[in-house]
Order: structure tokens, then C-alpha cells, then sequence
């Protein structure tokens, strides 16, 4: 099969600008495309993740990649589905977030420029440094304001009464110049990204078209939502990061083996490299048999994104954990002698602290729900307090809910 096909069979795709002549396209093979991620961390995301695969899927039949660094846009900010203004990022904290994304792409993607692979680049090359005046006779003269107002990635923004920056309003145009810049530099044809970037998407493939008369084409695929249209990678303590030391592998591994059933074989044919026909053969599967599908779906891709060792010790505990509560490998949380109240701490605020529960009032619910546990013994009482000597060695097993663990210590 040729991406087209491999991505519309394994669910990526949701809008195209050209739909004949990209499958054209695609026949023909070898096509250079590109996809770009902005520097907004150090690292990699859940969300950025679907993008990741849709790109080594890509690579794997044939085509180019280009991982556009968003060193120069990166310092405005994308607008698009925020309801507020991102933070803004000194240039050294961009670089540096900029060099280790670099380094997580590896992982995935072939980087050997020489030889016909994958190409790194950074939008700061040709944004920080541009002349104002040229640039909008060159560039700006191309986009229409009225057409800029009605784009979908601005709406949110139009409608709160803080707005939108001036600053923001420049973020299609300048993504627009990437495609460009990219096109001219690498006979790039292609972007592809998630649908929230399809107005941006358009405004470089038009840019191109009409600066240059030359194709150009553009690609959406599908968020990550859940079943009930919930975009996925989040939990109580915040974003699923693929560093390590952000998410470790073992939550890592419990975030996907937690995914509703409704989930799961929609994670498995976007997120894995597993054939199709294999997971086609899980869509029969009911019951208890879920939970299996659930176990290869955290498997395959903690093994993508932290290596085969990593996946095993996650697997392992896991099931060790859930076998007899307790498994050397559960997430840690250290605490501080700053977090006792004199030699003690209380329950609600280990559940905050440890991120079990995103709040005080979230934890007494839990608590008062009978949903909590330490070392096994249910906690019903949001007052009950532990010394601070119970957290020496190997610590406390904190428990919410069915699937929930932190091994609690004293740093």
C-alpha cells in the first residue's frame, strides 16, 4: 500500500485540500512533506504523538519527512484552540527546548540527510531575523484580513473579551512563509498536521500556489479524542509526556492500559506499527478479552517510546501491582521535611501532593468515598494524618481508586 492508503486505512486522515491529485501524488511516491512542532516544552507530548507516527508511517513507504522546528514561531505562539494567550519563551529556552525535541524525534524517525532521510529544520532560520517592511510586501500582500477573521483557529479567541494579540494575528502568516520557505528550500509539496491546523495549512498552500504557480498541498489528520470527543493525554497530574523523567514508563504504561474500551483499538491502529489484520482480529474480542487488547495497546507503545526493557519492567509491575498490591517499579512520589506539619502529614495532602488528586476538595471526595488507601487499609477519615517516619525505607502505597498507585516516600 502506498501512505494514502495506509493512512486512511489506519484512521489518520480527516481533511484534504486536493483529494485526487494528492492521491496522485502518493502513487507516485517519494513525496517530500513536512510537520511542524512548535517548542512550547522539552518535550514531546501524547498529543504530538499521533503526528509522530503519521510521519514514520510516511517514511517507512518511501516519502521524505521534514521536522520543522518552530524556533522562530515558537516565539509568538499559535492561537489556534486557546482560549487565552500562551506564555511567552526567552530565545534560550526555546533553543533548548528546540534541541531536545530533536532528540526524541530520533527515535521514531530516520535522520540521514545525505542519503535520502529525514531532514530537521528550524523556522528560526528564516523568521528572526526578517525585514518588516519586505517581508509584508513579499508575504502579507497575499493574505486577505477578512478571509484571516473567519479562519476557525482565530473564533475561539475573537469571542473572549481579552481577543486576540496582534502579535497572534501574525501566526498564519509567518506558518504560511514556513511552507514556502520549505517549498523553495527542499521542493517540499506537502503539510500535514491535526485538524486544528487546517486554517493554517491552507494559508501556506495558497501562498505557495500563488507566489510560485506551482502545487502545493495540505493534510489534516484527526485529534486524539476519546470516545466521548475528549482530546486524550491528560490525567489528574497533568500532560503524558514521553520524557521519562516527566512521565515515567511505568505511569506511561498505565495511562494506555487504563483507555476506555472504546478506545482501544482506535489507539492501536493509529498509535502502533501492529498490522492491521491483527487488530482487526481484536475487534471480536469482548469482556475480559479488552483487557488483553488494552495490555498490547500499553505494551507496544511504551516499547516505541522507552524501549523494550522499559516495557517489560512496566508490564511486570503492573501486573505484580495488581496482583498483590505492591510492585517495586509504581510511580514515586518524595516528599520533603517542608511538606510535614511538624512530624506529621494528612491524608488529603498526599493525595494533592503526589498527584493523585488534582485538589484538596477532589481528595476529601475521594477519601469520603471509601475510594482511598494506604498499605492496603482503606482511609476514611480526611483528618487521619501519618508520621513522618512511616515514609523512611520503602515508604507508604497510596491507593485512589481501582487503578491509581504512588509508592510515597521521604526524599
Amino acid at each position: 500500500m502506498n501512505a494514502y492508503e495506509v493512512l486512511k486505512e489506519r484512521g489518520f486522515i480527516e481533511q484534504l485540500t486536493h483529494e485526487d491529485e494528492i492521491k496522485e501524488l502518493f502513487e507516485k511516491g517519494g513525496v517530500t512533506f513536512y510537520i511542524g512542532i512548535d517548542p512550547t516544552a522539552d518535550s514531546l507530548h501524547v498529543g504530538h504523538f499521533l503526528t509522530v507516527m503519521a510521519m514514520a508511517h510516511m517514511q517507512r513507504c518511501g516519502n521524505r519527512p521534514i521536522c520543522l522546528m518552530g524556533g522562530g514561531t515558537g516565539m509568538i505562539g499559535d492561537p489556534s484552540g486557546k482560549a487565552d494567550m500562551r506564555k511567552m519563551m526567552t530565545v534560550e529556552t526555546i533553543d533548548h527546548n528546540v534541541a531536545c525535541i530533536k532528540n526524541q524525534l530520533s527515535h521514531f524517525i530516520k535522520f540521514d540527510e545525505e542519503n535520502g532521510g529525514a531532514i530537521i529544520a528550524n523556522n528560526a532560520d528564516w523568521l528572526r531575523n526578517l525585514n518588516y517592511i519586505e517581508f509584508l510586501r513579499d508575504v502579507g500582500v497575499h493574505f486577505s484580513v477578512n478571509r484571516m477573521l473567519a479562519a476557525d483557529c482565530f473564533k475561539i479567541r475573537m469571542e473572549k473579551e481579552a481577543g486576540l494579540s496582534f502579535l497572534e494575528f501574525n501566526y498564519m502568516i509567518m506558518q504560511g512563509y514556513d511552507f514556502y520557505e520549505l517549498n523553495r528550500r527542499y521542493d517540499c509539496v506537502l503539510q500535514m498536521g491535526g485538524n486544528d491546523q487546517w486554517s493554517n495549512i491552507i494559508a501556506g498552500v495558497e501562498l505557495i500556489r500563488r507566489k510560485t504557480g506551482k502545487p502545493a498541498y495540505g493534510m489534516t489528520f484527526k485529534l486524539l479524542t476519546n470516545s466521548e470527543g475528549v482530546k486524550m493525554g491528560k490525567t489528574v497530574s497533568g500532560a503524558v509526556w514521553l520524557d521519562p523523567e516527566k512521565t515515567s514508563p511505568y505511569e506511561f504504561y498505565q495511562y494506555w492500559r487504563n483507555v476506555a474500551d472504546a478506545d482501544v483499538l482506535k489507539c492501536l491502529r493509529m498509535l502502533t506499527f501492529l498490522p492491521l489484520e491483527q487488530i482487526d482480529e481484536m475487534d471480536k474480542w469482548e469482556g475480559s478479552q479488552l483487557n488483553t487488547a488494552k495490555e498490547i495497546l500499553a505494551y507496544e507503545l511504551t516499547k516505541l517510546v522507552h524501549g523494550e526493557e522499559e516495557a517489560e519492567k512496566a508490564q511486570a509491575a503492573a501486573k505484580a501491582l495488581f496482583s498483590s498490591g505492591n510492585a517495586a517499579n509504581m510511580p514515586t512520589y518524595e516528599l520533603t521535611e517542608d511538606d510535614f506539619n511538624g512530624d506529621e502529614i494528612d491524608i488529603l495532602s498526599i493525595l494533592q501532593k503526589s498527584g493523585l488528586a488534582p485538589s484538596r476538595s477532589e481528595a476529601r471526595r475521594n477519601v469520603e468515598q471509601g475510594g482511598v488507601s494506604v498499605d492496603g487499609e482503606t482511609v476514611k477519615d480526611i483528618h487521619a494524618a501519618f508520621e513522618k517516619d512511616r515514609f523512611a525505607g520503602e515508604g507508604l502505597v497510596v491507593k485512589r481508586g481501582k487503578k491509581n498507585f504512588r509508592k510515597v516516600i521521604l526524599k
